[in-house]
């Protein structure tokens, strides 16, 4: 049986507050994020003004970029404040730029590149150890920050919307193992395959089937992917959203239209990040469908992929 690590994070996160005064300064600041509400087909978006997020929004993360700094999740290299728990190979921190009112970022103990290959059954444990967070997973071009440095992040899960809308969408089975179903869910505004199981290697099977169906667009290590992974009452549930390119076309900060939004899994789990307050004034259900379509696979596609597993 697997341990509840939820009241040991919970209070760990009370701690680090207590003393890292940024920490607690951008937690505090939370409180007053405004935020908008708007309504696609299958699925209720959230929009929140976060003007801290600008760090990771506005992230360069092409390799010359990535290269010339420090990585910041390295241990020799994070604040002095910055806390740790052990978790096997991975140790457990708090996001200091927190989206979440509970916001924890988890990165492997060693340097080394972000790839989610292998690391499927560590997602589905660590939601299982973490009952009322979501556990995601950004590809290196798909919002991750440090692409150079392999990270799980996890939130609360009340505070996305992709769940709720997955619980009324219709998912069609595309394979099985056991008890545990890949399945395409058809009504949502963008593709999304659902893994159902409640074993992390029988979960892990199932994705690595997916994973070997998605592409590799040119000059990528893997398929380009948002993550998430959560507990149901009837087990664990991930959620793989495909994607096949990192930033929409109206991405930047000049011009006309330009919008500062660098879509991550958070994002795609309903809850749109804007960090300039003329974006979050000018985001609407128009713009975000655009943005659907330009970065995930359209319907055919995910269709066409599930025939392969």
């Amino acid at each position: 049986m697997s341990r509840n690590l939820t009241p040991e994070v919970e209070k760990f996160i009370g701690e680090q507050l207590a003393e890292w005064p940024l920490a607690a300064s951008n937690f505090n600041a939370l409180a007053g994020v405004e935020v908008k509400e708007l309504d696609l087909p299958g699925l209720h978006i959230k929009v929140q003004f976060n003007p801290a997020r600008i760090v990771s929004s506005g992230a360069k993360v092409d390799a010359a970029s990535v290269k010339a700094r420090k990585c910041f999740l390295c241990e020799a290299n994070r604040p002095s404040e910055q806390r740790g728990i052990d978790w096997d190979r991975y140790t457990i921190l708090i996001n200091p730029f927190p989206i979440f009112p509970r916001h924890l970022t988890i990165p492997d103990k060693t340097h080394t590149d972000q790839l989610i290959e292998g690391r499927a059954a560590d997602m589905f444990r660590l939601a299982e150890e973490l009952p009322g967070y979501t556990v995601f997973y950004n590809g290196p071009r798909c919002g991750a920050s440090a692409p150079d440095h392999m990270h799980f992040q996890a939130g609360n899960s009340d505070f996305l919307t992709v769940g709720e809308a997955i619980e009324n969408a219709e998912l069609r089975t595309v394979a099985e193992s056991g008890d545990s179903t890949l399945s395409l869910a058809y009504g949502l505004p963008m593709s999304v395959f659902v893994i159902d199981t409640d074993n992390a290697e029988t979960g892990a099977e199932l994705f690595d089937r997916l994973y070997r169906a998605l592409p590799v667009p040119e000059g990528e290590a893997e398929p380009m992917m948002n993550i998430l992974c959560y507990t149901t009452p009837a087990g664990l549930r991930m959620v793989v959203i495909p994607r096949k390119k990192h930033r929409p076309s109206f991405y930047g900060t000049e011009g006309e239209g330009a919008m500062l939004i660098s879509p991550a899994s958070v994002d795609m789990g309903g809850v749109f990040i804007t960090p300039r307050p003329e974006d979050f004034k000018t985001i609407d259900g128009e713009i975000i469908t655009k943005l659907f379509n330009e970065l995930c696979l359209a319907s055919e596609e995910a269709e066409g992929i599930a025939e392969k597993i």
